[in-house]
């Protein structure tokens, strides 16, 4: 009979089992992750495989001193998990941590501290950082505490747009960066609602995706400095703080209990405008850092584990900052996993790029595996079916897998052998043609499309790393002076050229030479296989002032300046032109039916008709796209050319069949303008022989005469 009398009967709400410091409380709920609110009140769940005691902090919100502690019965752990469920409590009037006590040996790897307070690695909320660069407690005995969600974001029948990979054209961009500076005219400046005015800007312009850098919370003030007089800071955001939360540093309002709706909304409108969302993810490695950074969550919780140590318990450092995360133990591995099924299923995000994925490769001894399980699951995993998975494959490790990361015929790749040998190519250096029709026709050689699938590679010429288009044409060296390195940090080998002249100048040939170059790349890119990026502000030649590594820089090295816009309008309508061309002819993304003409689906023409052959010397190329238009009602046939030498050279254009004749729809020697008759200031020789300027990019289309 006291079996019966104390089940819980259908409708009836949990009753509690025990009283610990004052609040009732019962075993939690063990498969739900971090805290979760019920009508009982709020379970607090946690795993770590080596603490012996686990303890519960609630805090009111601001005070650093908890109100309560709550030390888990040991009937309230089942394996290494730890859960209780806290009767009556109010989801906006605390906020919580973690203590756990445990053996304690560095050489093991084993830290645990009975007084350190840990954040909870699942919290969808972190408190302490609202405001940019400012902390509220500035002292030493600074601590994160997580804070629960009300997760009633209302997405109705929001679908996710699912491009074809290779039809994205991707713009990176930076949350704060991209609206900060007064010039972007937006009300909430540097934040996701900033973002959210901009998105008719975004649509007009003609991208489908951003790819947003980091936005989980990150501590932008891990090495803060000051540098001449100017406040430096971890500026990109590439030292995590919490993986499940969102940076609200970024949010125009206070969102108490309800962090995230402001970037939700964000994402909301973004796909209603047909504009896919990826989120830049930094899973190789964590904010704690090495043996003297800060320990607040993992290194805590299950240090040995989540980390990949040398046999003495120090840190590996194939990231560059400090330590590695361990992600193939499965441990770690379930981690990632959660993670990503989160912003996808309670954000709707479209993708994910990952910063230095090759570390995802690694083993639990740091040793590169064939196939690393992580990348397998995600690969396979049912709810990230149809998302999209950048690599950047390579670390600061040395391990370079452009070509040849662990895809299960999944992930896409950064291309960064497009980037590097088409900037040399573009730039006019000996001995790249070759190379550069490779990367143009889809990186083959790389990209194997019956292993690899349709979408492997995304080129790009730009990115968060490195110089900006403009930068790429106006500087032969970096001059990252400002970043207090002395301007030994960047990249040595950007393969940039300054077109006669370093950083500002007033001579126009330089400057008209500039802008043909920035056109010329970007029509490239627009005319090259597989899906595209740019970075945001290329499209109105905005300037770093030649930084190429300005991670630090929160002001207008970084920053947007929408001024230019007017300044440089002939180049954001030309961008905007060839988006649109791109787009609109299937043939330039991708390998499409075969035409009725008989055309191949790509061929070679340098100098003159079907000569596939290239020399040392070599700085004219053609290459021919065929097929039938993505609604098969007729044949696409389009011949992107390119003359990289610095003298006029003529290019003999294939014969065309049935009565078709060629139509010039870019020439990048001639100013853009909207409706220019760029036909009529070309030069033709007997209605056959292009005439190409130097350094121009000259692309045709067949079209039956009038």
């Amino acid at each position: 009979m006291d079996f019966w009398r104390t089940k819980t009967k259908r409708g009836e709400r949990l009753q509690p089992l025990d009283i610990i410091d004052g609040f009732r409380v019962r075993p939690g709920f063990y498969n739900r992750d971090g805290a979760a609110a019920s009508p009982s009140g709020v379970s607090f769940t946690i795993h770590s495989f080596g603490a012996t005691s686990c303890t519960l902090l609630l805090f009111h919100p601001h005070e650093k001193e908890p109100y309560a502690r709550l030390r888990f019965p040991d009937s309230y752990h089942i394996g290494n998990t730890y859960s209780m469920l806290v009767f009556d409590l109010k989801i906006e009037e605390f906020e919580y941590a973690f203590q756990l006590d445990g053996p304690y040996d560095k050489e093991k790897g084993l830290l645990f501290d009975k007084n350190n307070v840990l954040l909870d690695p699942y919290a969808r909320a972190v408190t302490g950082q609202k405001d940019w660069g400012e902390r509220p407690e500035s002292d030493a005995g600074f601590v994160y505490h997580a804070r629960v969600v009300e997760n009633n974001f209302d997405w109705g029948k929001t679908r996710q747009p699912e491009h074809p990979v290779e039809d994205l054209i991707i713009y990176e961009m930076h949350v704060r960066g991209f609206t900060k500076d007064a010039s972007s005219g937006v009300s909430a400046k540097g934040t996701y609602e900033g973002l959210r005015q901009k998105i008719p800007y975004l649509k007009d312009l003609g991208i489908n995706a951003v790819e947003l850098m980091p936005i989980f919370e990150f501590d932008e003030m891990e090495s803060a400095r000051v540098v001449d007089g100017e406040q430096l800071y971890n500026y990109w955001g590439y030292n995590t703080v919490c993986f499940f939360a969102p940076n609200t540093s970024y949010s125009s309002v206070v969102e108490h209990n309800h962090e995230g709706d402001e970037l939700k909304q964000l994402i909301y409108e973004l796909k209603e405008n047909g504009i896919e969302v990826i989120l830049d993810v930094v899973f190789n490695h964590t904010a704690e850092g090495n043996e003297d950074g800060p320990c607040f969550s993992f290194k805590g919780i299950d240090n040995n584990i989540y980390y990949i140590l040398t046999p003495g318990g120090y840190y590996y450092n194939f990231s560059g900052c400090g330590n590695v995360l361990n992600c193939n133990h499965p441990t770690t591995r379930r981690f990632i996993i959660d993670c990503l099924r989160f912003w996808v299923t309670e954000y709707r995000v479209d993708g994910f790029r990952f910063d230095l994925a090759s570390i995802l490769s690694r083993d639990q001894n740091g040793a590169p595996m064939a196939e690393p399980p992580i990348l397998h699951e995600i690969a396979c995993d049912a709810i990230l079916g149809k998302v999209k998975l950048i690599a950047e494959a390579w670390d600061a490790g040395g391990l370079y897998q452009v070509g040849n990361f662990p895809s299960f015929n999944r992930w896409s790749e950064w291309n960064g052998r497009y980037r590097d040998d088409m900037r040399r190519f573009l730039k006019g250096d000996a001995g790249m043609a070759g190379t550069a029709i490779t990367r143009i026709t889809g990186s083959n050689d790389l990209y194997d499309p019956l292993k690899r699938g349709k979408g492997a590679s995304v080129n790009f010429l730009t990115c968060h790393d490195g110089f900006t288009l403009y930068d790429l044409y106006s500087y032969n060296m970096k001059h990252n002076e400002k970043n207090g390195w002395n301007n030994t940090d960047g990249d040595n080998n950007g393969n940039s050229w300054n077109c006669g002249a370093e950083g500002k100048t007033d001579d126009p040939a330089v400057e008209t030479l500039r802008r043909r170059m920035v056109k010329n790349a970007f029509a490239t890119l627009m005319c090259s296989r597989g899906a595209a990026m740019f970075y945001a502000g290329d499209e109105f030649c905005n300037t770093q002032f030649g930084n190429n590594n300005a991670y630090c820089q929160d002001n207008i090295i970084s920053w947007l300046d929408w001024n230019r816009l007017d300044e440089y309008r002939e180049i954001h309508d030309f961008f905007r032109y060839m988006i649109a061309f791109r787009k609109k002819h299937a043939v330039l993304r991708k390998t499409t039916a075969q035409a009725s003409c008989g055309f191949p689906g790509i061929s070679i023409h340098n100098t003159y008709p079907w000569n596939s052959g290239t020399d040392y010397n070599s700085r004219l190329i053609g290459v021919m796209y065929a097929g039938r238009d993505e609604h098969d009602t007729k044949d696409e046939i389009i011949f992107y050319c390119m003359n990289a030498y610095w003298e006029s050279v003529n290019m003999q254009l294939p014969e065309l069949p049935n009565g078709l004749k060629w139509k010039i729809c870019v020439n990048t020697f001639v100013p853009y303008e909207d409706g220019q008759d760029v036909e009529a200031l070309t030069e033709f020789h007997y209605k056959s022989t292009l005439r190409v300027p130097p350094r121009t990019v000259v692309v045709l289309m067949a079209e039956q005469p009038e």
